[in-house]
């Protein structure tokens, strides 16, 4: 008696991706690659180098996301890919960068503050993954909760920028540099709504005068970069005082 055999399971097709569908992904890396490099030439000396490499990195954060729903190319294995690159690149990229720039000579309480500010990034990345993840939750897209890690990347940098933009007048003394960024770390974890500007519309009538004010903006980072960045994160405090005054909320 012969026992028939199982029939054999069809192959899986392999699925394909063209290259335009990779896009997203190839930025991801292409930001991981740029921060790893901020913390080389950081420790190198070049931090000038090094700022912009990590302003490359935010760039390249805020398009990688919005080019996968366009091409409706997004995955899970690509979103995590985007939570690890954020925190190498806006969660210790930047304080090594602050450290070995200015706090290197004071020791302990430089590296105690860099430890906090990259814990309370991954705490925020974690908590946002969870937040997006959660099935009976439903997020307001018109506010954070807590500043987002890019924007506290390029907030901790602001010593960064004031010494660049004015060399004359010397760097802020470590300790205020150091407390500084540990005010940044809890910022990430606060509780308090921070506007979300990809979730606001501009009219057709005011879509003019937004473009002149990316025009603006673009050429102050092009012929002032360091002022300019200066004032974008000055105005980015007045949105965060205003989430916390007006929406009465504590951290």
């Amino acid at each position: 008696m012969t026992v028939p055999s199982k029939p054999k399971s069809p192959e899986k097709k392999q699925r394909e991706f063209s290259l335009l569908q990779l896009l997203p992904n190839v930025l991801t890396i292409t930001a991981i690659c740029a921060g790893l490099t901020a913390i080389r030439v950081g420790v190198e000396g070049h931090y000038t180098l090094a700022v912009q490499l990590i302003l490359i990195a935010c760039v390249l954060d805020g398009l990688d996301g919005r080019l996968a729903r366009l091409l409706s190319s997004d995955s899970k294995m690509g979103a995590e890919l985007d939570s690890l690159a954020d925190f190498l690149n806006f969660g210790v990229a930047p304080p090594l960068i602050l450290y070995f720039w200015a706090l290197e000579d004071i020791g302990g309480l430089a590296w105690i503050s860099a430890l906090i500010f990259s814990v309370c990034c991954v705490m925020r990345l974690a908590r946002f993954n969870v937040g997006t993840k959660a099935e009976d939750t439903i997020p307001d897209s018109a506010f954070f909760e807590g500043i987002p890690s890019p924007a506290g990347a390029l907030l901790v940098l602001l010593p960064m920028y004031y010494s660049f933009a004015y060399p004359d007048a010397g760097k802020m003394p470590d300790f205020l540099i150091s407390i500084y960024m540990i005010v940044i770390g809890l910022l990430l974890i606060s509780r308090i709504p921070t506007w979300s500007f990809k979730a606001t519309k501009i009219s057709r009538g005011n879509v003019k005068f937004f473009l002149v004010g990316v025009a603006l903006v673009a050429a102050g980072v092009l012929t002032y970069a360091w002022v300019t960045l200066m004032a974008l994160c000055l105005g980015y405090f007045f949105v965060v005082l205003w989430g916390l005054v007006f929406k009465k909320v504590s951290f």
